[in-house]
């Protein structure tokens, strides 16, 4: 997917990673979710590039197709960007004069414009998301809830594929987005809007894209899923390294995002973004490749959240974690670590929002 945190299957392809741990890999572009959910579903791809909470949707037929993945690796944590177009920022700024100096920007800003909106019976604002089941609806939705605002009554979401969205808002057609990078820069490069917070301000180190396969896939050819898993391990130990940012930046735009000037794509890969026209870059917490341990804890987290907007219908009986333990395969991974020659690395995992330290 056009995306930044394609990086680690570009990289491992260019490179030569998955050719020195043994397997042949053919990468196949999209351009949108859906895609990849309907070629996964019948067949056309073994797996790939996918939304953290997508196997989960895929294994309860939650969307349209019922498709048995299997989370073998984590490919990227955080690198989404809530952003907000210009003309609905300047309301905000007219009910919160301070609006400019807050970030992450607060969601109650947001409802201050919403209840305006609705005593001038005027329409609810419009967000729109990459996907239904995704890492940027569940965020989004938790952070705008936990302002009071209503994710199903007080703003409209939509979907939208991650590279039109800053054209959407550009054009008026949205009032704002969560999407991964580079897509929120590019809308400040645009100047159709301003990043407002990143989704590491809602969840820090959250899981964002991973690596899942079909069982079927897993099942066949299960030492070509490690070899695979292996060569993704290492492409993200290169990918941490700093001073390889700008070799990466120039192989997303050649391979990924030829739209995308190669300078924005960089800084989507920094330690800091440019969250206005005209602005100094800032610190941000942005996409990171260096934990790509698939936790069973962060994939249950995902499913509470389907839980709680009703994405799980109340007469199906939802499996409980251990079922979606069954989905992230650490398992595979541990294997794959060992090929790639870290065995020694000792996992560590980010408490999920509301949960505390045991």
């Amino acid at each position: 997917m056009p995306l930044t945190d394609c990086a680690p299957l570009i990289v491992a392809e260019a490179r030569g990673m998955f050719a020195r741990h043994g397997v042949e890999v053919a990468l196949t572009p999209l351009a949108a979710w859906v895609a990849l959910r309907d070629r996964t579903a019948i067949g056309r791809l073994d797996g790939g590039q996918m939304l953290s909470p997508m196997p989960i949707a895929a294994s309860l037929a939650r969307d349209g197709y019922r498709t048995d993945l299997r989370v073998v690796s984590v490919l990227s944590r955080q690198g989404n960007t809530i952003t907000l177009g210009e003309p609905i920022m300047a309301e905000m700024e007219r009910v919160c004069p301070d609006l400019a100096a807050l970030r992450p920007l607060p969601a109650a800003a947001l409802a201050l414009v919403i209840a305006q909106r609705r005593r001038e019976g005027r329409a609810v604002p419009r967000l729109a998301l990459v996907y239904p089941f995704s890492s940027h609806n569940y965020l989004l939705r938790h952070w705008l809830a936990g302002a009071g605002i209503d994710p199903e009554r007080d703003v409209d979401l939509c979907a939208v594929p991650p590279p039109l969205v800053p054209g959407a808002l550009a054009e008026g057609g949205i009032d704002g987005f969560c999407a991964g990078e580079p897509w929120g820069s590019r809308a400040v490069d645009l100047r159709a809007g301003r990043i407002a917070l990143t989704t590491a301000d809602i969840w820090p180190d959250h899981p964002e894209k991973v690596f899942a396969v079909s069982a079927e896939c897993l099942e066949r050819a299960p030492e070509q899923v490690e070899r695979c898993v292996a060569a993704l391990i290492e492409a993200g130990v290169w990918l941490s390294d700093p001073a390889n940012r700008a070799e990466t930046a120039r192989l997303l735009h050649a391979r990924a995002m030829p739209g995308v000037p190669e300078e924005v794509i960089a800084r989507s890969l920094s330690s800091e973004l440019v969250y206005a026209p005209d602005e100094a870059p800032r610190a941000a917490s942005g996409v990171a490749f260096d934990d790509s341990f698939p936790h069973p804890e962060h994939g249950a987290w995902w499913l509470s959240q389907m839980r709680r907007w009703q994405h799980v219908p109340a007469q199906l009986d939802a499996p409980d974690a251990n079922a979606i333990a069954r989905l992230w395969r650490a398992d595979v991974w541990r294997k794959a670590a060992i090929r790639a020659g870290i065995s020694n690395l000792t996992p560590t995992r980010t408490l999920c929002p509301g949960e505390t330290a045991r």
